[in-house]
């Protein structure tokens, strides 16, 4: 979709659901200019100009000298993150509104808090996460050492999402920083509040070799992504996901995807309705619906669609006051273009609640689509705004035939009381995540991790799974040089026999009972018993005594 310059954007860039941008020219409005890439650095407390080339040099030389992996270095850089939060965030509430009319509670409670939380939990546990682990051995390994290493990957590009600009762009650095990483952060251009913050304030709070970060619209992207990278995590829309994947791939760099797609409620005629209306309307219109795991349709009966309305209209009054679009709870839509291609969804003859608009802040007030064909353009796509269709199916089986004909989705969400309905789409549908009787906030639960599958992404993070993400996990097997460790290696080398061949798969099969643990003390137990009566028969045998004895 094509974006004319208004405010803050980009003109004739494409811009994607998820506010990445496949593809540059200049800036409408003249306030910010991407010409040149830039790079604001903690110890000059100033713009400069590198390339990007030297911007991933200054990081992998920060991480060849093994600064970010010591663990206290990354528990500073970890609190460092936490004090900017807790220090700027009236800063952070104030960008956040500038660039998309956020309320107080929504920037606090949906984006602030959450990286906090995730901050807190990781700063308790990451020490833990980071020592080795010792998985379970075979027979053939007992007197081994077998370990995981979690090493950094080293040098990690983070390029965040303008719809939540700060959990979408700091909630992966929050991994990145406690696997030990150097990190190079790409906030989105189309938040530029947010992003000149996060370059000329958190850059204060962050150790400026091992952290940078870079100010720039597509082709500043592009540039960057030339360069040789350890890890790239990307968050936005999968047609941009793909780009970035490709870059990726001419280095065989790892990377994760957290992308979209058109997420689906489906309401069984259980549910409590009253309840369900309210967190249905709720989670559709956070952020003006600019969320990617925002309900995108509803999937029910016809009698089920009735009892549904008759519950959301009250449900608006009660949220949004009698003209929502006046409503200071409504974020405002991105740019100009997004909210010109929003309005072409709300046909007049299809809105069963809501349908209009301010112009002028570019705010459209929740409306509900009925009537709505499967083939209409509302349906081919990723709304991204306050707009929600129902769809009218027959039965929960048509449901989950038609959520499994699309692309999978980066959440589902399932309102029944029955629960042979919520484990019938448990069992027989993909989604990167699934809520039930309610939604959104799955992506709020640290232990649980947050990503999607298929065209809704690839990879997870937050509290441990984002640990995990950054981290390699290398295999390690160690062996000593004493007789019995050689004598069992003997086996495997030639000359081969029948022999030898059945002691090694004996001992290379495994088994489920008893923990090696015990046969590894077993084992030094028979040895040292078998050693014993060795030194008895050799000494036997030196002092000319009767060896059978």
């Amino acid at each position: 979709m094509v974006v004319n310059g208004n405010g803050n954007t980009p003109r004739n860039s494409i811009v994607t659901p998820n506010g990445a941008t496949p593809v540059r020219t200049d800036n409408g409005n003249g306030r910010t200019n991407w010409d040149k890439l830039i790079v604001v650095e903690q110890m000059t407390q100033e713009t400069t100009k590198k390339t990007p080339a030297e911007v991933v040099d200054k990081a992998r030389n920060a991480f060849m000298n093994g600064k970010s992996k010591n663990l206290k270095f990354r528990e500073m850089q970890l609190k460092g993150l936490l004090n900017f939060l807790v220090d700027c965030n009236a800063k952070i509430e104030d960008a956040l509104y500038k660039d998309l009319r956020k309320h107080r509670q929504e920037s606090s409670s949906c984006e602030i808090e959450v990286v906090a939380n995730d901050l807190r939990h990781t700063i308790f546990e990451f020490k833990k996460w980071a020592k080795p682990e010792n998985p379970e051995k075979r027979l053939v390994n007992i007197l081994d050492g077998v370990h995981i290493y979690n090493d950094p990957y080293g040098v990690v590009l983070i390029i965040g999402a303008w719809n939540y600009p700060i959990l979408l762009t700091l909630g992966p650095l929050v991994g990145a920083l406690a696997a030990g990483n150097s990190v190079i952060l790409k906030p989105s251009e189309l938040a530029p509040a947010t992003a000149e913050l996060l370059a000329n304030t958190l850059t204060k709070f962050l150790d400026p070799e091992c952290f940078q970060v870079i100010l720039g619209g597509v082709e500043e992207t592009t540039e960057i992504l030339r360069e040789k990278f350890d890890y790239i995590f990307f968050t936005g829309s999968t047609t941009v996901g793909k780009i970035v994947h490709q870059a990726a791939a001419k280095h065989l760099t790892p990377t994760t995807l957290e992308l979209g797609g058109k997420s689906p409620v489906y309401i069984h005629e259980s549910a409590d309705m009253e309840k369900t209306a309210r967190r249905v309307i709720w989670g559709r219109n956070l952020n003006s619906g600019q969320t990617c795991i925002s309900p995108d349709y509803i999937l029910c009966t016809k009698e089920v669609q009735e009892r549904f309305l008759q519950q959301a209209k009250k449900v608006m009054l009660e949220l949004y006051g009698s003209d929502p679009k006046e409503s200071p709870y409504i974020s405002k839509i991105v740019t100009e273009r997004h909210f010109k291609r929003l309005l072409n969804f709300i046909k007049p003859d299809k809105v069963a609640i809501g349908g209009k608009f301010d112009a002028l802040k570019r705010v459209i007030s929740p409306t509900l689509l009925i009537n709505v064909s499967p083939n209409d353009p509302v349906m081919c796509e990723e709304i991204f705004g306050p707009i929600l269709p129902i769809i009218n199916i027959k039965s929960p089986e048509e449901a989950i035939s038609f959520i499994n004909a699309r692309e999978k989705p980066l959440a589902l969400y399932v309102f029944t009381k029955d629960k042979t309905i919520k484990e019938m789409f448990l069992k027989n549908t993909s989604s990167g995540g699934v809520t039930i009787n309610d939604t959104i906030t799955h992506i709020i639960t640290e232990n649980l991790p947050f990503g999607g599958v298929g065209a809704s992404g690839m990879g997870a993070y937050h509290g441990k799974r984002g640990f995990d993400t950054f981290t390699h996990k290398k295999a390690v097997l160690v062996k000593d040089f004493a007789p019995y460790t050689e004598l069992a290696l003997s086996l495997r080398y030639p000359p081969y026999s029948d022999t030898k061949t059945d002691i090694m798969n004996f001992l290379l099969k495994k088994r489920k009972g008893i923990p090696m643990t015990y046969f590894k003390t077993i084992f030094i137990f028979i040895l040292g018993i078998l050693s014993a009566i060795l030194f008895q028969y050799v000494r036997k045998a030196i002092a000319g005594e009767d060896v059978n004895d």
